[in-house]
């Protein structure tokens, strides 16, 4: 059993490390007061090729494997998580259900100009009847001659508003129940699809998020992905895949407010000492570390086990649950390590704590994690 990264990763995790802390980190503060979109940090993010790790070299990506994309969801969240969210949501849930079920003509319209982050694409699942129920979904597509029309409103959709390419998942057949369902490529300015408000978050605030509305929306019959009603299988293979990059999200987080709460702890003199040398401190930081470290395996092993081609819905989802509770543990910890001072925005401990919640709630919450987990040990 190895549990080393290869030199190749090992060489990559640093480079990406070195680009975080020199042109992410520094901004982190600004792109959360401010919730302005760091485009320059994603344009140069695409000049490196990260904003196409994982599609294949043929079709202008690095054709990396998906735990060197893990390695990298890691680290940028680490540094901001507002910056970490856009690449998984780019990448996982926009360019992803292109590289698996798109036709060759789709990946190669599409996927060079998203893989040089020249384009950003996203995936339109969520609407406001239909969250955690994905199959409840009410948009829908009706083919008329040579077009879908599309009808429907879509929510908490990242990077809505300013993506380029969006697969958002339609009813082309409503009486076939979950198996009517069918995604549909859309791009920026098609006829009839505009974008609504983008949120004001509590946290990520330099992440968009946004409503979609879809208002008889015209797009060519050749942007149907895949064929007809393989919409609810496809999305559910596309989000064990974004599970792991959240996962990876929700420990760069937790890396974060651990070094943030070592940090200043280390530094902190209370009672004449540094409260580091207190035994309530101590505990808190220890478990902290041992929590992101169990946690870093599971997402790496799940992320290896995509590598290999072995099926792992329940070990993404087992990553995914525990990342994202263990960095709200973590960030909730830091924060208190810091005291009165952790409740001001003059550390990074509280936007940390903001940015870690979404972590449970998006991609499946921590209660339909357990309930997809649950299922696979019970092989219901």
């Amino acid at each position: 059993m190895e549990f080393a990264l290869s030199e190749e990763q090992e060489l990559f995790q640093k480079s990406v490390r070195e680009f975080a802390e020199k042109e992410v980190r520094p901004l982190a503060q600004e792109t959360d007061a401010t919730g302005q979109f760091p485009w320059s940090v994603i344009r140069r993010m695409g000049e490196m090729g990260l904003m196409g790790l994982p599609i294949p070299e043929a079709y202008g990506g690095a054709g990396a494997d998906y735990l060197s994309y893990a390695l990298a969801v890691e680290e940028l969240s680490r540094a901001c998580g507002s910056t970490g969210i856009t690449l998984a949501a780019h990448t996982s849930l926009g360019c992803m259900p292109l590289v698996y079920f798109g036709t060759e003509e789709q990946k190669r319209r599409y996927l060079p100009a998203l893989a040089r982050g020249e384009k950003l694409a996203a995936f339109g699942l969520t609407e406001p009847g239909a969250g955690s129920d994905a199959s409840a979904i009410q948009t829908t597509a009706t083919l008329k001659g040579d077009e879908w029309v599309i009808n429907g409103q879509k929510v908490f959709i990242t990077s809505g508003s300013i993506a380029d390419v969006i697969t958002i998942a339609a009813r082309t057949d409503p009486s076939a129940g979950n198996k009517g369902i069918s995604n549909i490529i859309v791009e920026k300015g098609a006829p009839g699809f505009r974008a609504g408000r983008d949120e004001d978050k509590m946290g990520l605030r330099g992440s968009v998020t946004s409503q979609l509305f879809f208002e008889d929306c015209r797009v060519p019959k050749e942007n149907l992905l895949g064929r007809p009603g393989e919409g609810l299988r496809q999305f559910l293979i596309t989000l064990d895949g974004g599970r792991i990059s959240i996962g990876a999200m929700a420990v760069g987080l937790a890396q974060a407010a651990l070094e943030s709460a070592t940090r200043y702890a280390s530094q902190r003199v209370q009672f004449g000492q540094p409260i580091a040398r207190f035994q309530a401190i101590q505990w808190m930081i220890a478990d902290m570390a041992t929590e992101i470290e169990a946690a870093r395996l599971l997402v790496y092993r799940a992320a290896w086990l995509k590598d290999r081609g072995v099926r792992y819905t329940r070990e993404a989802a087992m990553a995914k649950l525990f990342a994202s509770e263990t960095a709200e543990r973590a960030a909730f910890k830091a924060l208190q390590i810091h005291g009165g001072y952790g409740y001001t925005r003059d550390y990074d401990v509280e936007r940390i704590y903001r940015d870690q919640r979404l972590c449970t709630i998006g991609e499946g919450t921590s209660e339909i994690l357990r309930w997809v987990i649950a299922r696979q040990v019970l092989q219901l």
